[in-house]
């Protein structure tokens, strides 16, 4: 086929437009070509080379080589492949109407005709192209630079590199992704050619152009003779392979040869330049093949070669490229190997068992579950942050099943959620064989070296490695650490300048003329869309707009925002700021909290994406101004860069348990003042990832009167998401005390009543408070499994009982654990005990509506989940609830701060109170988290050390860099 043929048959279609970037030249249309060897590579197809007459052969009657087309069965054979992959392309973007497929040309300085029959061949198919120009002279690190840029462009499937030969080393085709190598020569693709495994490689377009060619000669495929000249090279071992699946017998040679050519039924010429191929040489009916150049000219004649079959085949790649991505988008069943466990008796210590125990890197890990490899950036070896774009891909993907485990009124000691949390995961995955995931708080650091120690769980049922769960992770306390004291310095900042300037020399500073031009940043514009300024000009403004604009006029005493820190100091508690001479006399008091305790904690554990983090940072209410006016983050101008100190925060990360079993560690808000769970952005995450039939297992804070109470009403209202079972975790130690057990604290030996048998306690406790945890669960209409965490001083009396009475309270099931002493196998039990509930319709609802007035929300918790008879509202109180109903803020639900120790605002009072009345001392609002929180009682938001804490245990070998103490 003639050039001119094919200008004719491309004439209708689109030129591609031209956008100048930065550096080099990139051009963005609708046609694409793919990975090319530069234009030495490209094929020809010359003629039937001789041809039988009347039964004799002659040179005079052989074709003169280079004046010859194969005729219209060529043209016939790249209509039928641009045909077949137009169809291919119609289906793929009817099944993904949003999908782009898209060609990436890596240009420098070539023959533009060859470049312009991809494009042409492209836009017939309709393919949109990106064209990437660099000079001729372009070194190979520019090459990478810009194939890496490629490689992580989610919107390219191929790349083609039309590049001199020289430029195209063995390095730069390797550094491109073998899935973005729609020319098939990276040595990935070539090996996965010559092993037979094509379902993730490409077969050269060129080879394949080849390949068809020879087939549309008269003489059969197999056993036919065919000399490859020039064969080095990925092209040349692709050729080879394809040829020998065929049946044919390969001849090599580096140049041409009168004595091979004689014996060959068919001739490739792969080398660069021409080469002459004297008649004579050829055997009758020898087909030749020249892929030394895709254009060639002859006696000023050009003609039209191989190069339009090659780039109808490598657009049929790009096609199959953007196909298999979109089946990589889709939902990928798991393949999860579970980790062995051999349990020893006495169980060890938590730390000796984690570290005996090898967990799998994390991103095999992550693959297992179906995780792409761009969703994930590893922190070392075993834990990975997780991006958000995995919502997007599995949007349509059904929710697996949603298990929270929630407790009874612990007692001091705490009765394990957390381990019972990672023994259900390790039963339900490494056991009865379903996907599972846990979904746990991180830790503070504040007790993990005070009195609590860590949270990965115990004995058996871990979260490994331990001690990277329970100290830095990835970063995420610490990130809100940073962004928390950055608002705090802003305040005090802006309560000083505005104390000690006029409004023009603060107008001034805050709108700074740069080069001669004052700007308002874009923060800034949107403060004065809420002063109800439309103007934009910094000199338009008038000096009264201007005054409203400078002055946030916040008020020392009106101060809600304090600073925080991850650590339990008491002396902190209550500070005094502002006492050097540079500030100039302007003393306030103030305090720290941990860090925990930070509304932006709190916000990131509710934030459903990027976008309603920054919305939800930029309204949290610092405080007021004189005139009553709340003052937000972002009245500041604090809240963009606080988004960006958040934006990996954000992430969830993926660890794992003892088992293999994948976690998500992600936030950890204070559970007396905020809500106490985990964030709903790993809950979401891991809802997608298990699939319709798998369970998700989050914890809530405290007992059930708390963290369950705030995990229904306040995140469940923010997520969209809706429970299928509650887990309610009870000890018989526990029960026990609110028997009438005698107190226990951290630290002292147990008194008897909990080491011998006392089966009186047990149904006391049983009729009083876990009957009652057991009946909030039902205010919600989820049905409740009782996990009995059974330890070593618990006989079988007592575990039979608690199991009889929760049945009777109205538990759908109630099984003993044992997954502190013997991992998944301990909980197969209550596996299947919430698979059995979770089977079963929910029928869910809210405590309250939005709408219901600020004092009967706190009304109805206090009387139907504390079992008051009623509230008292101080004077404060009423008028804080007068404010925020003025400001707009009465339809947040509420997250009442009372003590977890007790149903009652008395920590003393156990079992299950009544006959009392619940006061509310104060109330604060936390406007960006979306809550209002009630103080009943005092709540301190600042842990003290111990004499005796945990750090005295802790230490490191410095030869083997090994942590000892943590527990």
């Amino acid at each position: 086929m003639r050039l001119s043929t094919l200008r004719h048959a491309c004439r209708n279609l689109p030129t591609p437009s031209v956008h100048q970037p930065r550096t080099g030249v990139r051009v963005f249309g609708l046609a694409k070509s793919s990975l090319r060897l530069g234009p030495s590579s490209n094929s020809q197809l010359l003629l039937r080379a001789a041809s039988s007459v009347s039964g004799t052969t002659s040179a005079e009657k052989a074709p003169k080589l280079g004046k010859q087309t194969d005729g219209p069965g060529y043209e016939n054979t790249i209509r039928e492949n641009v045909q077949r992959t137009k169809e291919e392309m119609v289906a793929l973007q009817r099944g993904h109407p949003a999908l782009k497929p898209t060609l990436a040309i890596i240009q420098a300085d070539e023959d533009d005709r060859l470049l312009e029959l991809n494009k042409k061949m492209a836009g017939k198919i309709g393919l949109n192209v990106t064209q990437i120009c660099l000079p001729r002279e372009c070194t190979e690190d520019e090459i990478i630079e810009e194939v890496l840029k490629l490689n992580e462009d989610p919107r390219v499937h191929g790349v083609y590199l039309h590049l001199p030969p020289a430029s195209l080393t063995s390095r730069v085709l390797n550094t491109l992704r073998p899935e973005k190598d729609v020319d098939g020569v990276s040595d990935l693709n070539v090996g996965r050619l010559v092993r037979g495994d094509m379902n993730q490689g490409f077969i050269p377009p060129m080879a394949n152009a080849v390949m068809e060619l020879l087939a549309r000669h008269d003489t059969p495929m197999e056993g036919r003779i065919v000399l490859v000249v020039g064969g080095e090279g990925p092209l040349g071992v692709a050729l080879q392979c394809l040829m020998q699946r065929r049946g044919m017998v390969v001849l090599h040679s580096r140049r041409s040869s009168e004595v091979l050519q004689k014996q060959a039924n068919a001739v490739v010429l792969l080398a660069a330049g021409h080469m002459d191929v004297p008649p004579t040489w050829l055997r009758p009916g020898t087909a030749v093949i020249h892929c030394g150049s895709a254009l060639m000219t002859d006696h000023g004649m050009e003609m039209s070669g191989v190069g339009p079959l090659t780039a109808a085949l490598r657009m049929q790649n790009v096609v199959q490229s953007s196909s298999r991505w979109a089946q990589g988008q889709q939902y990928r069943p798991w393949t999860l190997r579970s980790l062995k466990l051999q349990p020893l008796s006495p169980v060890p210590s938590d730390i000796e068992i984690s570290r005996a125990q090898t967990p799998k890197p994390v991103d095999q890990l992550a693959q297992e579950i179906g995780l792409l490899q761009e969703e994930t950036e590893a922190y070392g070896r075993t834990k990975a942050k997780v991006r958000l774009s995995l919502l997007d891909r599995l949007r349509e993907q059904p929710d697996g099943k949603y298990v929270l485990v929630a407790g009874i009124t612990p007692t001091p000691l705490g009765e394990g959620k957390s381990t019972v949390v990672i023994g259900l995961v390790q039963a339900l995955s490494a056991h009865l064989k379903l996907n599972s995931f846990a979904c746990l708080r991180q830790p503070s650091q504040g007790p993990t070296f005070g009195v609590k120690g860590g949270a990965a769980g115990g004995g058996y049922a871990q979260v490994i490695p331990m001690e990277e769960f329970n100290l830095h992770l990835t970063g995420d306390i610490h990130a809100i650490t940073a962004a928390n004291n950055l608002v705090a310095a802003a305040i005090d900042a802006r309560m000083l300048h505005e104390a000690t300037q006029k409004d023009k020399a603060l107008y001034s500073r805050l709108v700074p003329s740069v080069n001669g031009v004052r700007r308002f940043s874009p923060i800034q514009i949107s403060r004065l869309r809420r002063l109800g300024i439309s103007e934009i000009d910094p000199s338009a403004l008038t000096p009264q707009e201007v005054s409203s604009f400078v002055r946030l006029d916040l008020d020392p005493a009106k101060v809600t925002w304090q600073r925080v820190v991850d650590t339990n100091d008491r002396f902190l508690r209550k500070i005094t700021v502002g006492q050097a001479s540079t500030e100039k006399g302007h003393v306030r008091e103030t305090q720290f909290d941990i860090a925990v305790a930070s509304e932006i904690m709190a916000i990131l554990a509710l934030a459903d994406g990027l976008g309603d983090m920054k919305t939800r940072l930029g309204r949290m209410v610092v405080g007021s101004s004189r005139s009553g006016q709340p003052v937000t983050a972002e009245d500041l101008g604090v809240s963009g860069a606080l988004a960006v100190l958040m934006k990996d925060a954000i992430k969830p990360t993926l660890m794992q348990t003892l088992e293999g079993s994948p976690v998500f560690v992600h936030a950890g808000p204070f559970a007396n003042i905020a809500h106490g769970n985990s964030s709903v952005l790993a809950d979401k995450l891991a809802l997608k990832l298990v699939g319709e039939d798998g369970f998700v297992v989050t914890e809530a804070g405290f007992g059930a009167d708390i963290g369950m109470e705030k995990f229904f009403n306040i995140k469940c209202r923010a997520s969209g998401l809706r429970p299928n079972v509650v887990v309610l975790v009870a000890t018989v130690r526990a029960l026990k005390m609110h028997g009438g057990g005698p107190n226990v604290s951290a630290g002292s030996p147990l008194p008897r009543e909990y080491i011998d048998e006392n089966l009186s306690l047990v149904v006391k406790g049983c009729s009083s408070n876990l009957r009652k945890q057991i009946q909030i669960a039902h205010l919600f209409g989820v049905p409740v499994v009782v996990a009995l965490n059974v330890f070593k001083t618990d006989t079988q009396a007592e575990i039979d009982l608690v199991c009889q009475m929760a049945k009777e309270s109205g538990a759908s099931d109630a099984v003993p654990c044992h997954h502190w002493a013997r991992g998944g196998r301990g909980s197969v039990e209550l596996a299947q005990a919430v698979k059995q509930a979770g089977s079963q319709p929910s029928h869910f609802q809210f405590l309250y509506s939005q709408e219901t007035p600020i004092v009967e929300k706190i009304r109805m918790i206090a009387q139907k989940v504390y079992g008051a008879d009623d509230i008292e509202l101080s004077p404060e109180a009423q008028a804080k609830i007068d404010y925020y109903n003025q400001q707009g803020y009465g339809k947040l639900p509420i997250c009442m701060a009372k003590t977890h120790l007790s149903l009652s605002h008395l920590p003393e009072k156990k079992g299950t109170p009544t006959g009392f009345t619940l006061p509310i001392r104060d109330i604060r609002a936390s406007i960006g988290a979306g809550f209002i929180y009630p103080l009943v009682g005092t709540m301190s938001t600042m842990p003290g050390l111990p004499t005796r804490p945990c750090f005295y245990d802790i230490d490191l070998d410095p030869v083997t860099e090994e942590i000892t103490g943590l527990f």
